[in-house]
């Protein structure tokens, strides 16, 4: 099993990568608006979308919100956004230093 559930429900990587990322964007949408203790017309309000809009959103009907209008929502919400792309991290030891990696052979 991966961590991302649209591969392994056997979408082709990339779209799987922004079927994840809608999700996770609602998903933090929706939670915002749980602890807020917001009916669906107070957060349509406060983010200035049209109330159909929030119940897309917590009802789970985001396939027609682009990655893009999510993201503009965070940020009206003020929720943090950030972005990782290309390469893994290299890892890092316990003492915080990243590991090397040496080949036995000489140099």
């Amino acid at each position: 099993m991966s961590r991302n559930p649209f591969l392994d429900l056997g979408f082709p990587p990339e779209e799987a990568m922004a079927l994840h990322i809608r999700s996770q964007l609602a998903v933090l949408l929706e939670q915002y608006i749980e602890r807020k203790g917001w009916s669906q017309t107070a957060a349509a309000r406060a983010l200035k979308v049209p109330q159909p809009t929030i119940s897309k959103i917590v009802n789970g009907n985001i396939e027609k919100l682009s990655i893009e209008f999510l993201i503009k929502l965070m940020v009206r919400a003020g929720l943090p956004v950030g972005l990782a792309a290309g390469r893994r991290p290299a890892a890092r030891s316990v003492s915080g230093r990243r590991a090397t990696h040496h080949s036995s052979a000489a140099a």
